[in-house]
């Protein structure tokens, strides 16, 4: 064989791979969307909405509103934690009927703000059935109802949902749905819905769970730290013994603007290096394989003997990528950029372990955690 075959020959491996995991990590096929909007659960009257707010005055309102058109009668109580916000988003809580809004305290030391909010508000929840909702995450009509069906019809205690990215600019679109499908292969989500103990998955901005599943967990105390806070809660909730579901539905829609690259760094490198247990070597080995599976078969379409080894590498990874793009409407098109936004992806994360090497673990809301805080 010459070297055009095996430049190609572990990005071949590699996607060929990918598409045959019989756990399909690359599909679409968890999802929850939204069912008729005129249904009232009876579960709602069990359900309390926990929300973290701060300084999130531009989409709060939106996110209160979504709550209200869940079925007829008004949607769910809803208690929300004013995080310290120097806004108003205590005041447009405070106008919608059925939301209990109190006061954050003070953030003690080794806690993330979110897990504070979170830890405060569980105190007040008193429903069997507890939502947590990021503070910018709008639920479609008929959301609810479906999530709340689900979760009987498949026995679960936990069940998350990963939202809808806004896609409003080329920025988005190169980025946001592979955010999505990274996070798909980091965690299969036949695998973490499995009883496969050694996989849990969760997004954050809206998960489900049964009130005695959180304190049985330990939750929020033992996770006060973690940055990446979701995964962690679904298998500590895994490891008590509750069966966890996670999937992908647009009914979820985040109303975060992104847009610039800017926003999708911080968004993305507040959390990357920790996703690498802050390894370098880890981080090394990652920065190998993208240069394998991305870069490595570009390079062998101008060897010789490597354009057919070359172009099969590139048709899988389109095909993998191709099904995330559909359910998102976008065109399979964007797939053939994928190499330039794994590098993108890749440049962020060593943009995350820069922070890290200079004391900084991570940044949000106008907060820095620094390395001596607590980590995941």
């Amino acid at each position: 064989m010459n070297i055009g075959f095996w430049l190609a020959c572990p990005a071949l491996v590699a996607w060929i791979g990918l598409l045959a995991a019989p756990w399909l990590p690359w599909s679409t096929r968890e999802r929850i969307e939204p069912g008729p909007a005129e249904h009232d659960d009876p579960d709602i009257d069990r359900l309390t909405v926990l929300i973290p707010a701060r300084d999130e005055a531009d989409v709060i309102g939106r996110t209160l509103a979504g709550l209200a058109a869940q079925g007829t009668r008004g949607g769910p109580r809803v208690v929300l934690i004013d995080d310290q916000s120097t806004d108003a988003t205590a005041a447009i809580a405070a106008r919608f009927p059925g939301v209990s809004v109190h006061a954050g305290r003070p953030l003690p030391a080794g806690w993330s703000g979110k897990l504070w909010a979170l830890e405060q508000g569980r105190e007040k929840v008193t429903t069997p059935l507890t939502l947590l909702l990021d503070a910018d995450i709008a639920l479609e009509a008929g959301q609810l109802s479906s999530l709340l069906a689900h979760r009987r019809r498949t026995n679960s205690s936990f069940v998350s949902l990963m939202a809808d990215l806004r896609r409003t600019s080329f920025w988005d679109r190169l980025l946001l749905p592979a955010f999505v499908y990274y996070f798909k292969l980091l965690y299969p989500f036949a695998l973490s819905n499995s009883s496969f103990k050694y996989v849990a998955a969760a997004a954050g901005g809206c998960v489900l769970v049964e009130t005695t599943a959180l304190s049985e967990s330990g939750a929020f105390t033992s996770l006060r730290g973690a940055l990446i806070d979701d995964c962690e809660l679904a298998r500590q909730v895994k490891a008590s013994g509750f069966r966890i579901w996670t999937g992908m539905s647009r009914g979820v829609v985040s109303l975060r603007p992104y847009g610039r690259l800017q926003a999708i760094h911080e968004m993305v490198a507040r959390s990357a290096f920790t996703q690498l247990r802050y390894s370098t070597a880890l981080l090394l080995v990652l920065t190998a394989v993208f240069a394998a599976v991305y870069w490595l078969p570009l390079l062998a379409l101008g060897v010789r003997g490597g354009t057919l080894a070359a172009c099969v590498a590139l048709g899988a990874m389109v095909l993998g990528y191709a099904p995330t793009l559909r359910y998102y409407g976008m065109s399979p098109l964007w797939a053939l950029l994928l190499p330039l936004t794994a590098t993108f992806y890749l440049a962020m994360t060593w943009g995350s372990a820069l922070d890290y090497w200079r004391g900084v673990r991570s940044r949000w809301k106008n907060r820095t955690y620094g390395v001596d805080s607590p980590a995941q």
